[in-house]
């Protein structure tokens, strides 16, 4: 990348991206070779500790390195956040009713689906 800092979470999303789309879990080397741009190699060693500090990722030894993997897949990453965003909130009832009526008439239906009452 050129040009300065990336904003806030996008490396962790970069990294993200990355090892969703790999097939086997990859070591920190082997995430560095596939993000674009000329990071360190520490660099990418911090973040993948972190995002695995924070329960996002697994990893085993393999050698003296980590491999690591996603816990889930993206859609369940993507639930995850949406839990996390309305964990600890004290009128969770007013949140989902929010979240519901932001939803199209046929994203509804399906949670209707979902949920057994539609």
């Amino acid at each position: 990348m050129t040009g300065g800092r990336r904003p806030a979470g996008a490396l962790e999303s970069e990294i993200m991206r990355v090892l969703h789309q790999a097939a086997e879990p990859l070591t920190p080397a082997g995430v560095r070779q596939r993000l674009d741009g000329d990071l360190a190699y520490t660099t990418v060693v911090t973040i993948l500790t972190r995002m695995h500090g924070k329960g996002l990722l697994v990893r085993d030894r393999s050698g003296r390195a980590f491999r690591y993997a996603p816990v889930t897949d993206e859609p369940g990453m993507v639930a995850r956040r949406m839990y996390q965003a309305m964990d600890g909130r004290p009128d969770r009832a007013a949140v989902l009713a929010r979240f519901v009526e932001s939803l199209s008439a046929q994203d509804e239906r399906l949670v209707r689906t979902l949920l057994g009452s539609g």
